[in-house]
């Protein structure tokens, strides 16, 4: 901890914390070294792929350039934050049963994006689920089973409602 850290708290995955953190690291590298959390990866550290992709009070940041200081006050919830009670989310049961992954990288980037779409609209056509995941880049090409698995995600919710 040098002079320069801060002190930052937040509700992670539904659990208050508190780390120092310095001014020039991203929310990303906090999870992953502080937290321990190494479901968002970095892959182009520009905010471009979305494979870092958080939830920061409901929304999607790219956290590999999202400064860690921001999060102070705020409520983060990660891929590690879905699964409850041993139970995985919609999301993530669709994406492994229609393969929405091959090597498996861009996945929870896609999976968390995926969950505040069906948030914010349970009942996405193609095109409008096309649109929001326009952000994220899978390298293996997965994109038709990452449209099915979010549709049978969308039906089950709305089943479940």
């Amino acid at each position: 901890m040098s002079q320069t850290s801060n002190l930052i708290q937040f509700v992670l995955n539904g659990e208050p914390v508190s780390a120092h953190v310095e001014s020039y690291e991203t929310l990303l590298e906090v999870l992953r070294s502080r937290f321990g959390l190494y479901g968002a990866r970095e892959s182009c550290g520009q905010g471009l792929c979305g494979c870092c992709t958080v939830r920061v009070d409901g929304d999607a940041v790219t956290g590999c350039i999202y400064p860690a200081m921001h999060a102070d006050g705020t409520e983060v919830h990660t891929i590690e934050s879905l699964e409850q009670q041993g139970e995985l989310d919609p999301v993530q049961q669709a994406f492994i049963e229609c393969g929405a992954f091959q090597c498996g990288f861009c996945t929870s980037g896609f999976v968390m994006m995926s969950r505040q779409l069906l948030d914010r609209n349970p009942d996405p056509s193609e095109a409008e689920i096309r649109h929001y995941l326009a952000g994220n880049l899978c390298r293996c090409g997965a994109y038709p089973e990452i449209i099915q698995a979010v549709q049978l995600a969308a039906r089950r919710i709305r089943g479940a409602a």
